[in-house]
């Protein structure tokens, strides 16, 4: 026999999961119902209303993939991309190369635009790469963890209509925490999760999606011979890979017709519709606000302990922030102490930067004052306890002030 399931309270200030908000966590507690009674359909509804808020954008195709923040960005380009298709991918780190992988597997021809990890993308590459591979799809992270670096987007979006290309962006990392405009930037598709700046639990993948995108991907309709209504038009392009992530089918599932699908995450439908009331509640720009606040601090704290931090002022995420190792310094035992001594989870990196940084979140519930002492605090205690030359209660006091008067 296994004992009764309980994990330790930890403070994740890494680059996500963060702690869920209580609130999440309460409203998956509630009951579970059939997905088809009229109160789960408006629980749907009421949830494809809330992230057209958190997205900024009037789409009115905006629903949830059930599945981790990767599921939604599976159904973006197996929907979007036909095998010979022409992507161009904008790499700036490691989540950039995952979406060469997927656009790969989908029969894409990737046409890769790249700079070193720690750079973005300047706009007249991506006008360069347009002209050069015509593609029908541009794809991009907004925020790649991997290198705490956030893509400029809104240049972006004019030069992708511009050429009539279709504009996907994976902004897991971003939504809820870093300013994002879906409709202003000309955006066609935008993916996230629930797991990072939205403060929920991963598991549940929140995707908007434009009326030229949806015209696309409709094109290729193809609904299973088991729900199919004869009378319903089918699409002539090419059937879409995967039966789960058809968005085509996944459109109707969430469309009145309510065209049966699979069965939904009810407990994550849930989740998914409390944390984008909470960010809705609080209003966007207050949120981003403090998300970036607490990048200040944060920043101000690790700088007062004569650290080295990562990146381009200009380009960094407001809710990630890299710090380069000490000479000398093992990373790996000093996320051990932070985690065993204080119960505070920080991650390293991937690739080029692995072992090279440490990344230090602080995002949804985390992006908060006390949370961010308490992390500075208790990083200045184990670097000092390894002989890392710092100076005491420096780091705590440089963010505070950075903080200013609430």
């Amino acid at each position: 026999m296994f004992p009764v399931l309980d994990m330790p309270q930890r403070l994740l200030m890494g680059a996500g999961p963060c702690n869920v908000h209580p609130r999440v966590l309460r409203a998956m507690a509630c009951d579970v119902i059939g997905q088809m009674d009229p109160e789960m359909t408006g629980c749907m509804d009421e949830t494809a209303e809330l992230y057209r808020q958190v997205f900024r954008t009037k789409n009115h195709h905006t629903l949830l993939i059930d599945g981790s923040a990767r599921a939604a960005i599976e159904a973006a380009l197996v929907s979007l991309i036909t095998p010979g298709m022409n992507v161009v991918v904008l790499r700036i780190g490691r989540f950039g190369l995952l979406l060469t992988e997927i656009v790969t597997r989908c029969g894409g021809v990737v046409c890769a635009v790249d700079v070193p990890w720690g750079e973005v993308v300047p706009p007249d590459r991506v006008r360069d790469a347009i002209v050069e591979h015509r593609p029908e799809l541009l794809v991009c992270v907004h925020g790649d963890t991997s290198t705490t670096t956030a893509q400029p987007l809104a240049e972006i979006g004019a030069v992708c209509r511009e050429h009539n290309v279709l504009f996907y962006v994976d902004a897991t990392a971003t939504l809820g925490g870093m300013p994002f405009e879906t409709d202003a930037w000309g955006i066609d598709v935008a993916t996230a999760g629930l797991q990072k700046c939205l403060g929920g639990p991963p598991g549940s993948a929140p995707i908007t999606m434009s009326e030229r995108a949806v015209a696309q991907i409709m094109a290729r309709r193809h609904d299973e011979a088991g729900i199919r209504n004869p009378d319903a038009p089918q699409g002539a392009g090419p059937v879409i890979r995967s039966n789960y992530f058809d968005l085509a089918m996944l459109i109707n599932y969430w469309s009145p017709e309510r065209i049966n699908h699979h069965t939904e995450a009810t407990s994550m439908l849930y989740a998914a519709r409390e944390a984008a009331l909470i960010a809705v509640e609080e209003g966007m720009d207050a949120r981003w606000a403090r998300h970036a606040r607490a990048s200040r601090a944060m920043v101000a704290g690790l700088l007062a302990m004569d650290l080295s931090v990562y990146g381009d002022d200009a380009t960094r995420m407001a809710n990630v922030t890299g710090v380069v190792v000490p000479e000398g310094c093992d990373p790996i035992r000093v996320r051990t102490l932070m985690r065993t001594e204080f119960e505070i989870e920080i991650v390293s990196s991937f690739g080029p930067l692995a072992g090279k940084i440490w990344r230090i979140g602080a995002m949804g519930v985390n992006a908060t004052k006390p949370k961010v002492l308490q992390t500075l605090g208790a990083f200045e205690a184990v670097l000092a306890g390894e002989g890392v030359a710092v100076t005491r209660g420096a780091a705590v006091d440089a963010a505070r002030a950075a903080w200013g008067a609430e």
